[in-house]
């Protein structure tokens, strides 16, 4: 038992100094590569950007991501009821279509106040 916390210790330590020793490796003998290309901002292929920086984005965008995370999270929930219904009985069955009847209301609501509209 004391043997192996020692060990443990030894290795903790070890892997505590490693690292980051390493990391100074890295950085003191790698290669420097600079240059007016490489200091450039590159993001999501886009090379240069145009317009001003503090540019607004609509907020139709992330509304968008997270309804999608919503309905998405529903397939989630609905699978391991899928799995099991057989041994969930009526109340499973009544409990699901519960769950499907307040995620559709809610796609209804969204529907109708115009969210999934881009004009």
């Amino acid at each position: 038992m004391v043997t192996e916390l020692v060990l443990s210790a030894i290795a903790l330590i070890g892997i505590a100094l490693v690292i980051p020793l390493f990391m100074l490796a890295t950085t003191v003998f790698g290669p420097r590569a600079g240059g007016s290309i490489k200091n450039q901002p590159y993001e999501s292929g886009v090379k240069r950007t145009i317009g001003f920086v503090e540019q607004k984005f609509s907020v139709k965008f992330y509304l968008l991501a997270i309804l999608f995370l919503l309905f998405d999270i529903e397939a989630v929930f609905m699978y391991p009821w899928a799995v099991g219904v057989r041994e969930l009985g009526w109340f499973g069955f009544v409990e699901m279509m519960t769950f499907m009847i307040l995620l559709f209301s809610g796609l209804i609501y969204i529907i109708r106040k115009g969210v999934l509209n881009w004009r």
